[in-house]
């Protein structure tokens, strides 16, 4: 397993010029959802150097396609449902200019999402890659930015076809060698995971943004039954790629989750307690970037 020779800043107040996968004091953060009622443009979060890696959630629907950005996109194809984004197309690239990584997720906590077998998640996959890649389609919905990759938080549906998915998208990446591109998921935190558990044990994966909060197991019960050991002993034994990197997943603000809410103090020190135990570590992630920047 590779160790970080990145120069490990505070947690929370991390200069980064651009995203390294191998750094273990990245920044996270989901995007779209408006859960602080004060979201800004996908643009404005990027002139600063806080987030290392943008996460736009949610693609809600699939493989019948559909996509909720609350107030940051609401205009469609002329005919469907399918959003046109052309602004966020553009602020996505500003965003990857300013040398952050703008990934795509899919599912959420709500949403009609999931596969029927692995052959309709392959399918899917190419889709994935024509509309949101380097392929092509007729509808695109951010036109012709190119995204870095995909996330999968996976909260219900089925469980079926992930694997598969993965290992076809991953197919496309290996086509065009001018980028990397990146798998994630975001779990919740008792392990195993009951929805992406399985694919997590069959599937490469590059980042894992584990949800430490509305569960027993959140970043609140520190240190008696907080479990990042578990995922980082899941890195080193059972993932596919043993460099894979493990996020601690925290609420930006107390009314970002049921539980699982520590201020900023405690999360620097439970961040510094696992960088200095677990090599996996990858950063944090936070939910959401509206949250996170109304209690800052």
């Amino acid at each position: 397993m590779k160790v970080s020779s990145c120069i490990i800043p505070a947690a929370l107040t991390a200069v980064a010029a651009a995203f390294n996968i191998n750094c273990n004091s990245n920044y996270v953060s989901y995007y779209g959802q408006n859960s602080a009622g004060s979201q800004k443009s996908l643009g404005t979060y990027c002139q600063d150097a806080t987030e290392d890696v943008i996460v736009l959630s949610f693609m809600n629907s699939f493989p019948n396609v559909l996509l909720n950005f609350a107030n940051a996109c609401e205009t469609t194809f002329p005919g469907s449902t399918l959003l046109h984004c052309p602004s966020m197309a553009a602020d996505i690239k500003y965003c990857q200019s300013q040398g952050k990584a703008v990934v795509l997720s899919m599912g959420g906590a709500s949403g009609a999402y999931g596969f029927s077998s692995d052959s309709e998640a392959a399918a899917f996959a190419d889709t994935v890659w024509n509309k949101f890649f380097k392929g092509t389609d007729s509808q695109r919905p951010f036109d012709d930015a190119v995204l870095d990759g995909i996330d999968l938080d996976i909260e219900g549906g089925s469980t079926y076809g992930y694997a598969a998915f993965i290992n076809q998208l991953r197919s496309h990446y290996a086509s065009d060698p001018s980028k990397e591109y990146y798998i994630a998921a975001a779990p919740q935190c008792p392990f195993p995971d009951a929805w992406i558990g399985s694919a997590l044990n069959s599937a490469w994966f590059d980042m894992v943004f584990v949800q430490f909060y509305n569960n027993y197991c959140g970043l609140n019960a520190y240190p008696t039954w907080f479990n990042f050991g578990d995922w980082d002993n899941w890195a080193k034994n059972s993932a596919v790629n043993k460099d894979v990197k493990i996020f601690i997943g925290a609420p930006g603000s107390p009314s970002a989750a049921g539980s699982g809410y520590v201020d900023a103090s405690t999360l620097q020190t439970i961040y510094n307690d696992v960088r200095s135990k677990y090599p996996s570590l990858g950063g944090i992630m936070t939910w959401d970037i509206s949250q996170a920047r109304t209690n800052s």
